[in-house]
């Protein structure tokens, strides 16, 4: 599964925020194609979620219903170790804050973390993220992968 979330990913690196008037195709796709046809012209809404539920929903899981990063925090399989293609949920502002990121899971070193994700500086792309900054990793699994598209992984 892994594997497959980090393919899908990776065939998205590079799409961008357009600024000024126009808006990027791409990041209106996510958002439409997972559901939130409210989102009509407006490429600047913060989309690492729809990004990641973009990739779920192409890797044939069901997406989450909301736009908070930290509702990831409820999916999957609670893990210690990460490995490649993993959730990473980080917070933002503060950790007591409800604002929050996801991405899949790269590398780490000592300090830092490395995420694919939608919305790192306006951009599908991999960053560092100081460690202390996650909050969890999860791992997703199709409860069972012949039995049709969009299982669940909860």
């Amino acid at each position: 599964m892994n594997d497959q979330l980090i393919k899908i990913a990776l065939a998205e690196y590079g799409v961008t925020e357009i600024p000024g008037d126009e808006h990027s195709p791409d990041v209106l796709k996510y958002f439409h194609q997972t559901g939130r046809d409210w989102v009509k012209d407006d490429d600047t809404v913060d989309w690492c979620d729809v990004f990641m539920d973009w990739v779920i929903l192409k890797a044939g899981l069901r997406p989450t219903e909301g736009l908070n990063a930290r509702e990831w925090l409820k999916e999957g399989q609670i893990i210690k170790t990460p490995e490649l293609g993993d959730l990473v949920i980080l917070w933002r502002e503060s950790r007591e804050s409800w604002k929050g990121h996801v991405g899949l899971y790269i590398r780490e070193s000592d300090r830092f973390v490395w995420v694919l994700g939608g919305n790192q500086g306006n951009s599908v792309r991999i960053s560092a993220y100081r460690k202390e900054r996650v909050l969890g990793y999860r791992r997703l699994k199709r409860k069972n992968p012949d039995s049709g598209e969009h299982q669940s992984f909860r």
